[in-house]
């Protein structure tokens, strides 16, 4: 247990520190969004490139991927036969499903790497080269259901998915790995100093996008939202995880990222294709809050 706090500590008191520097305005409102740009655009690329391109695979990566990718579709299926039952509003329920099924790619490596090391970084980027593209897929597939936006086709979805930097710089890294391609040890060394800002400078832009004054509305909506990140997808992930049989470490990232906090990018997707912002929002601050409880808890009982 005194293992797992220290470990969840520094990343969510950057969160924490990220949040007081945006009370006190530093160093201004206008370097925020700028900084998670270069986070999402070159930082983050350059820890996945690094990362995937020095990794060794496990002959049983596949079945550690499939996992995941299951365990999302039943959940998004296990709140949609719950929106049958109790209706929500159309555009409230694709903020439920981006809450449900989502994950904090910057949470997600930052604590794999402090509890897991090396072997948890690797393991967290092969799962989300998967991830990241299958759940573009089913949010954007829920949009296109329950929303009225126009914006949505085939070729939107393709290109949100080949212009993600994060599926780009996994496709690198992993490219230069199976293909054992050369890379000079200058721009090895460049590429690895590039990689050590990207988790520190996502997670205190994390803590700076907390909304905290909203977070009475849709409480439903909510709580609906949680149960599906902190409840229905750790079950199915355990579950596959031991029917597959996984060993422990990959049962137990596969159990830290089941736990995560949705994406604040959920944000930016419910306002381009009509989702309920103020809910997602509220979605996003509540689960950045309360995993750091989740975490703990479902490593401490099934790890």
């Amino acid at each position: 247990m005194e293992y797992l706090f220290s470990s969840l500590v520094p990343v969510f008191g950057l969160i924490l520190i990220g949040y007081f520097f945006k009370r006190i305005s530093f160093p201004s409102h206008e370097f925020w969004p700028m900084a998670d740009k270069l986070t999402y655009f070159v930082l983050m690329p350059a820890l996945l490139i690094f990362k995937l391109s020095n990794a060794k695979f496990e002959p049983n990566s596949i079945n550690f991927v499939l996992v995941s990718l299951i365990a999302i579709f039943l959940t998004m299926i296990v709140l949609i036969i719950f929106n049958k039952i109790s209706p929500t509003k159309n555009n409230s329920f694709t903020s439920i499903i981006q809450g449900g099924i989502r994950f904090n790619t910057y949470v997600f490596l930052a604590l794999s790497g402090s509890i897991f090391g090396d072997e948890g970084l690797v393991l967290s980027a092969i799962i989300l080269t998967f991830a990241i593209p299958f759940i573009n897929i089913l949010c954007v597939t829920i949009f296109a259901l329950y929303s009225d936006n126009n914006k949505l086709d085939f070729i939107y979805l393709v290109k949100s998915i080949i212009k993600n930097p994060l599926i780009i710089g996994c496709a690198i890294g992993a490219s230069i790995n199976f293909l054992s391609i050369p890379i000079p040890v200058s721009i090895e060394n460049l590429i690895e100093i590039l990689s050590k800002a990207a988790l520190p400078l996502g997670l205190l832009s994390i803590g700076y996008a907390l909304v905290l004054k909203e977070l009475n509305s849709a409480k439903k909506d909510l709580i609906i939202s949680c149960i599906g990140k902190f409840i229905i997808l750790p079950f199915f992930i355990y579950s596959f995880g031991m029917m597959f049989g996984l060993n422990e470490i990959m049962i137990s990232i596969l159990v830290l990222f089941s736990v995560l906090p949705t994406a604040p990018s959920s944000f930016i997707l419910a306002r381009q294709l009509g989702g309920d912002i103020t809910l997602m929002t509220s979605i996003i601050t509540v689960q950045t809050l309360a995993s750091a409880l989740f975490i703990i808890l479902f490593l401490k009982l099934f790890v």
